[in-house]
């Protein structure tokens, strides 16, 4: 790891002239801030916010990194987490990704302000969790898989869930079933929609491209796409949405238009939110294990923080949850 002694010799400064340098002190000319700086740069020196340049002192405190704290999917898997870094002694840093890597979440990264990280969030890139993840500072990624010995992913079964929702249609009479996606860059959208499109292929039913409407895992997205799909006059017999809330946000548009679910058209949802069995109808959907993934997440930073042995992948069930929002053809 490269320290700030290591930086000062390759500026030809002393220790405390690159301290002051990097810390903006106005102690010490343009010029030696620039030949600072640029050594800095050269030797990929990352400034530690809570620890010295020597040693990483302990914070006792874990991140948890979110692309959104207000979604009601989040609820349970920071529930999850806060149980078991409570249960254990340790804080917990519940923050938001928004800003990408100039947010605060990405300076917890970089400058190894906590003791580990969990991670939901595309936005927060590969590369800095790659550059970040190390023995003494494990990262859980929630969304993609990153090759790093220190960084683990807990993933849950999308594809199967994907799968799973698309054959119950088909297994209800439905032939013309469209997906509303979320995000292109989200691996979880990217697991459902496989799922789809192996349903398909098992039951010899061409996908057709008109039935994919991008949506962004919002009510508000999902308002939108089920909008586009209204507007072009010919709707499918049934709906899979990538999620629950674009779902919700579907029997909004369809309640503008006076189209009975699932009298007219037929919808299923992912994630199964704690809203999805109040809306009328009820929404069929698939449950994830949102408390569970964050729970583990968390056992498993202490396991490696204890320089314990864990695996590199851990693959949780989904769980189909049939509601009202299906009717058979």
């Amino acid at each position: 790891m490269t320290t700030i002694k290591d930086v000062a010799k390759r500026a030809g400064v002393a220790v405390s002239t690159a301290s002051y340098a990097l810390n903006g002190i106005d102690k010490v000319s343009a010029a030696t801030i620039e030949r600072v700086l640029k050594a800095a740069h050269e030797l990929k020196y990352q400034k530690n916010g809570f620890a010295s340049d020597l040693k990483r002192t302990k914070t006792n405190t874990i991140a948890l990194i979110l692309s959104d704290l207000s979604g009601p999917y989040f609820s349970e898997l920071i529930k999850g987490v806060q149980e078991v870094t409570a249960s254990n002694g340790f804080d917990l840093i519940a923050c938001s990704s928004v800003g990408g890597e100039k947010s605060t979440a990405s300076k917890f990264l970089k400058e190894k302000r906590v003791d580990g990280a969990i991670i939901l969030a595309q936005n927060i890139s590969t590369e800095v969790i790659r550059a970040s993840a190390r023995k003494d500072f494990p990262i859980v990624v929630l969304d993609r898989t990153i090759d790093n010995p220190y960084v683990i992913h807990v993933e849950v079964d999308n594809q199967q869930g994907g799968y799973e929702a698309t054959e119950y249609l088909i297994k209800k009479g439905h032939q013309s079933i469209a997906y509303v996606s979320g995000p292109m860059n989200s691996h979880d959208n990217e697991e459902r929609f496989q799922g789809y499109r192996h349903a398909l292929e098992n039951y010899e039913i061409s996908f057709q491209s008109r039935l994919k409407i991008g949506g962004d895992f919002t009510r508000e997205g999902g308002y939108r796409a089920t909008k586009m799909l209204i507007a072009q006059q010919n709707l499918p017999d049934s709906i899979f949405y990538a999620n629950d809330e674009m779902a919700i946000g579907g029997l909004q548009a369809f309640s503008e238009k006076r189209i009975l679910v699932p009298d007219d058209i037929s919808i299923i949802g992912f994630d199964d939110i704690q809203l999805s069995e109040y809306v009328n109808p009820p929404l069929t959907t698939v449950r994830q294990p949102k408390y569970e993934a964050g729970s583990l997440s968390v056992h498993l930073i202490f396991q490696m923080l204890a320089g314990e042995d864990v695996k590199q992948t851990y693959n949780l069930p989904t769980e189909f949850v049939e509601r009202l929002s299906v009717r058979s053809m």
